[in-house]
């Protein structure tokens, strides 16, 4: 199973924004089918990758949520992924654009 951590608080948001590298950021509703299929997509990409991501439930932790779209000036939409490298956002997509295929796309280009 891929790992990745799940975001509760701005404060573990800021961890993980400060460590440097390549990560993915995941925002997840756990109440939407059309998110539960990209979260099987973003999961099937961790799949023996070594490459730090997270998940942040955008309905439990609405905060944390929220200070992602405020933070880097993207209107927020769930689901939603991000690519972030040297503490910006180096891609982003939304619904039915998160596939595998695009996410590995993203992350070697």
């Amino acid at each position: 199973m891929p790992q990745f951590k799940q975001l509760r608080s701005v404060e573990e948001l800021e961890q993980f924004l400060q460590e440097p590298g390549k990560r993915l950021l995941f925002k997840h509703s756990t109440t939407c089918p059309i998110s539960a299929n990209a979260y099987g997509e973003f999961q099937a990409f961790l799949e023996g990758q070594q490459l730090p991501a997270a998940v942040i439930h955008v309905i439990e932790d609405r905060p944390v949520s929220n200070e992602v779209a405020d933070r880097f000036a993207i209107k927020h939409e769930s689901p939603q992924i991000f690519l972030l490298e040297e503490g910006g956002v180096k891609w982003h997509t939304s619904h039915w654009k998160i596939t595998k295929q695009a996410i590995e796309e993203a992350v070697q280009a």
